[in-house]
Parts: structure tokens; C-alpha cells; sequence
């Protein structure tokens, strides 16, 4: 059985409150409405996940509040303290760590790190014109999915993989986009 894992980076965060630590920022209106656009697209899409791994970081356990508004559905995220802004190297060796029972793992994280582990696990053959698109940029609140070629999570390695979802909160709603456009 081949197992998936969906990568889906928080979504935009403030920078107008006033907190001590990069750790407590909390997301801002539009941020709240992206994760809610997503969370919608994956219903409709039937993605599913039988287990959630996240950074314990405000913004991502915000984002994760409003993207289950979107799907309708319940979570249960394991927080993990190592995925706030980890390197892919870091990314991986969480990912070792699963159990194999789940086959559908959600990872909710930071870049650079989310981006770099797209790269490192789906090889650049061309096999994926999703791969430019990451590679153009990962934005806040996207969504990667790649289908892993491996028996055990701790079989999680470069180029063990490949992209067959990656989406934007752009490509479902023009307003959600780059707000410099």
C-alpha cells in the first residue's frame, strides 16, 4: 500500500500584534479565510488523513481551527515542537518516527522547511510540472500531496516520492492571492 503524505503550510500570519516571541503569532483575517478555502477544497476533494502531525506554533494551531471549519470533519494533531521552522532534514526524521498503521499523514508546518521537503522527496525528472509550481512558491496556506514510494514511514528518504497535489489558496480564490498583484 502506498502511503500519502500531505504537506500544508499555515496560513498567513499577523504582524500587527504586539507579541513577544515569532512562536505566538497568531493569523490575521485573510490567513483565517484561507485555511477555511482549503479545508473546503479538500472535502470536496475527498482527501483524507488518518493522522495529523503539527507544529504546536499559534499560527499553525489557528489554521488548523479554521481548516476544520472548512472540512467539517474533527482533528486530533499530534504536536510536535521539532517541526517548528525545521529544516527538511528535521521534517524527515519526524516523519521516521510515525507509525506505519497510518498510511495518510498531514504534516502542518513552516517554510523553508515544508518547501525543501517537496524537493527532497520528489525527484526533479520532470515527471511533474506540479514540481515548478512549488518551486515558483510555496505560499501560506498551501497544500502539497505526494505519494511515497516506501513500506515503512522510517523509510522516508530523498526522492522516495512523487507531487500529485499541489494548491493554492490563489487557484480557488483570485482574492486570497499575492496581496501585491
Amino acid at each position: 500500500m502506498t502511503f500519502t503524505l500531505t504537506l500544508f503550510r499555515h496560513a498567513k500570519s499577523s504582524w500587527d500584534d504586539a507579541v513577544p516571541r515569532d512562536f505566538d503569532r497568531p493569523l490575521n483575517k485573510r490567513g483565517e479565510r484561507a485555511a477555511i478555502t482549503m479545508g473546503v477544497w479538500v472535502k470536496r476533494n475527498g482527501l483524507t488523513f488518518d493522522h495529523v502531525v503539527a507544529s504546536p506554533a499559534v499560527r499553525v494551531i489557528e489554521t488548523i481551527d479554521q481548516f476544520v471549519k472548512g472540512t467539517g470533519g474533527r482533528m486530533e494533531p499530534n504536536w510536535d515542537r521539532r517541526i517548528y521552522l525545521a529544516s527538511s532534514a528535521t521534517l524527515m526524521d519526524v516523519l521516521r518516527d510515525q507509525a506505519d498503521e497510518h498510511k495518510n499523514l498531514l504534516m502542518v508546518g513552516h517554510n523553508p522547511g515544508l518547501e525543501d521537503l517537496v524537493f527532497d522527496i520528489c525527484p526533479d525528472d520532470g515527471s511533474s510540472p506540479l514540481r515548478d509550481l512549488v518551486w515558483e512558491k510555496y505560499p501560506t496556506a498551501a497544500i502539497a500531496r505526494m505519494a511515497l514510494n516506501i513500506t515503512h514511514w522510517a523509510d522516508v528518504d530523498r526522492k522516495c516520492g512523487q507531487l500529485t497535489h499541489f494548491i493554492r489558496p490563489r487557484d480557488l480564490d483570485p482574492e486570497l492571492g499575492p496581496e501585491d498583484e
